[in-house]
C-alpha cells in the first residue's frame, strides 16, 4: 500500500508538472503575462524537493514537455503544410522536438537532487539559478542550439526590464530563477523573511528602466518605409509568381521613393537567384539614386567561391546610394546561423530520399561568416540579423558596434501562419533592441513588422496578414550599453559564484 502511494503521489506531480511548464508558456507573447515566468519556475522547484534523482528526473522532463509541448507546437503549422508527410508522422515530430528539450530540464532537476538534495535556501536560491544557467547554455549550443523561451524575455515589459541593457536576458533569467527558489523556499519553509526578500528583488531593478544608457540624435531622424508584402508560402517559390511578388512589392514602394530615404523589403523578398536578377536591381538601383532612395532587401545570392563550387547564402544586399549597385558590392550581409531542416539538412545524403519534409525549398544554404561590416545605408550604420539569428544575443552583439544607428532584422514568418510563434520571434527581437540601445527595424513578409525604440517598445506596427507599408520616423542612437561593452560575463561570474558557495554550504 505504501508503495502505491508512493506511485500516486508520483503521477500527481507529474502531473502538476506537466501543467506548470505549460503555465510558463504564457509569459511570453502575444500572452505577456509575465507572473506566470515565477508561478512556473517556483512551482518547479518546489514539485523537486524531497524527491529521489529518478523521481526529480521525471518532473524535469514532464515540466520540460509542459513548457515546449504548449511553447512551440507551432513548428508543426510548417511541418503539416510544407512537409508533405502523413499528419499522424507530423504530429510525431512536433512531440519528438519537445521530447527532446525537454531532456534539458530533466538533466538540471537530476544535477539539482542529485548534489543537493535537502531542501535548502541555498539549493534553491544559488544551486539552482546556478545549474539552470549551465543546462540553458547547453539548450542553446548544442546542434547548433535552440534557446527559444528563455524567461528573460517574459521581462520585456516586466519589473526586471531594466537589467537587460546592464546585463542581457541571461542575467534576467538567473535572477527569476533566483526569485523563484526563494518563494518555493517561502512556501516551503513557511518563512514571511524569504517571501520578503523575493519581493525586495523583484521589485529593486524597476528604477533602472528609467535609465538611458543611450544618446538620441533627433537632428537625424529618419523616414523609413518598411513594405509588408504578405506573399504566401504556398505561393513564395513558386518561379511562376515570381514577376507578382516583384510586382507586388515595387508597386508598394514607388509612392515612398524619393520621400524616405530608406525603404526595406523582408528576408527573400526576392525569390530569384540575385546573379538572375541583374537588370532588374540595376534598373531599380538607378532609379533609387536618381531620386534619394536607398533600398535593403533579402535575396538568394548564388556564387562561385574559393573551393570552385557554388554556394548559396541567405542574404541582404542594399540598391541605391551613393555607389551604383555591383554584384560584387562588399555593402551585404550573408545569413551566418542556419536553422537545421529549413536552411541546411544534416546528413542530407540520408535524410533527403526519406521525405519531403527534408527538401524544402532553399534547404541547401552556405553560412555567411560569423562577423561581418556594418550595412552603409543613406549615411546610416546598420547592424543587421536574418530571421532566426535575432533570438542570438551575443551573435547580435558580436556584430554590433559603437558607430551603431539601427539594428535591423528581416524575416519570413508565413511558415508558421496564424501561430504565436512569430510573435514569440518579435518578443526576442524588442529584447536585442533594449539590450543594445538602438531602435529595431523590423520587416516582415507577412507580420510582425514593427519599429521599436532604443528602450524595447514597441513605436509603430502595422497588422499581421496585410499587404501594406510600415512608415515612420525613426530617431537614430548612439553610445553603449554596458551590456554591449561586456556581453553576458556578469552572469558566468553569477553562476560560478552559484556553484562555489551551494558547494561550501553543501559540505558545512
Amino acid at each position: 500500500m505504501a508503495l502505491a502511494s508512493l506511485y500516486s503521489q508520483q503521477r500527481v506531480r507529474l502531473l502538476l508538472a506537466l501543467i506548470l511548464g505549460a503555465a510558463g508558456t504564457l509569459s511570453f507573447s502575444p500572452y505577456d503575462f509575465w507572473p506566470a515566468a515565477l508561478l512556473s519556475l517556483a512551482g518547479l522547484q518546489l514539485l523537486l524537493l524531497d524527491r529521489r534523482s529518478a523521481q526529480a528526473a521525471g518532473i524535469g522532463f514532464a515540466w520540460g514537455f509542459g513548457l515546449f509541448g504548449s511553447g512551440i507546437n507551432w513548428v508543426y503549422v510548417s511541418i503539416a503544410t510544407f512537409g508533405g508527410m502523413p499528419g499522424p508522422v507530423n504530429v510525431f515530430l512536433v512531440v519528438l522536438l519537445a521530447a527532446y528539450l525537454a531532456l534539458y530540464p530533466l538533466l538540471f532537476a537530476l544535477l539539482l537532487n542529485r548534489f543537493w538534495p535537502r531542501a535548502t535556501l541555498w539549493r534553491m536560491a544559488l544551486a539552482a539559478p546556478a545549474l539552470w544557467q549551465i543546462t540553458e547554455f547547453l539548450r542553446g549550443w548544442v546542434l547548433t542550439g535552440f534557446p527559444w523561451l528563455q524567461f528573460g524575455y517574459s521581462q520585456i515589459d516586466g519589473p526586471l526590464k531594466g537589467l537587460a541593457p546592464l546585463a542581457g536576458v541571461e542575467t534576467i533569467t538567473f535572477l527569476l530563477m533566483v526569485i523563484a527558489g526563494l518563494l518555493a523556499s517561502a512556501c516551503y519553509h513557511r518563512s514571511v523573511k524569504n517571501l520578503i526578500i523575493a519581493v525586495a528583488l523583484l521589485l529593486l531593478p524597476w528604477p533602472l528602466r528609467m535609465l538611458q544608457w543611450y544618446e538620441p540624435l533627433p537632428q537625424r531622424s529618419v523616414n523609413v518605409a518598411m513594405v509588408q508584402g504578405n506573399i504566401p508560402q504556398s505561393m513564395k517559390w513558386d518561379p511562376q509568381q515570381l514577376l507578382t511578388t516583384l510586382r507586388v512589392y515595387t508597386a508598394y514602394s514607388k509612392p515612398f521613393i524619393g520621400k524616405a530615404p530608406i525603404i526595406i523589403w523582408p528576408e527573400s523578398a526576392i525569390t530569384d537567384l540575385e546573379s538572375n536578377q541583374q537588370p532588374f536591381l540595376h534598373a531599380l538601383d538607378d532609379e533609387l539614386r536618381a531620386r534619394g532612395s536607398t533600398l535593403i532587401t533579402g535575396i538568394v545570392d548564388s556564387r562561385v567561391e574559393s573551393d570552385n563550387r557554388y554556394h548559396d547564402y541567405n542574404s541582404v544586399i542594399v540598391l541605391g546610394g551613393a555607389q551604383p549597385y555591383s554584384y560584387q558590392s562588399r555593402n551585404r550581409y550573408q545569413k551566418n546561423h542556419l536553422v537545421p531542416f529549413g536552411e541546411f539538412v544534416p546528413l542530407e545524403g540520408l535524410l533527403r530520399p526519406l521525405a519531403p519534409f527534408f527538401d524544402l525549398p532553399m534547404s541547401s544554404f552556405s553560412r555567411g561568416a560569423y562577423l561581418q561590416p556594418q550595412l552603409k545605408v543613406a549615411g546610416y550604420n546598420l547592424t543587421s540579423a536574418i530571421c532566426y539569428e535575432i533570438v542570438l544575443g551575443e551573435q547580435v552583439r558580436a556584430n554590433f558596434r559603437p558607430d551603431t544607428n539601427f539594428l535591423l532584422t528581416v524575416s519570413n514568418d508565413a511558415w508558421f501562419g496564424h501561430s504565436i510563434g512569430p510573435w514569440q520571434h518579435f518578443q526576442m527581437a524588442r529584447m536585442r533592441a533594449l539590450e543594445l540601445g538602438r531602435p529595431l527595424l523590423r520587416s516582415t513578409n507577412n507580420g510582425v513588422t514593427a519599429v521599436v525604440n532604443a528602450q524595447g517598445d514597441v513605436e509603430n506596427i502595422i497588422p499581421q496578414f496585410t499587404r501594406d507599408v510600415l512608415s515612420a520616423t525613426v530617431t537614430p542612437a548612439s553610445g553603449e550599453t554596458p551590456y554591449a561593452r561586456v556581453g553576458i560575463w556578469p552572469v558566468w561570474l553569477l553562476t560560478l559564484a552559484g556553484i562555489v558557495l551551494a558547494i561550501l554550504r553543501r559540505r558545512a
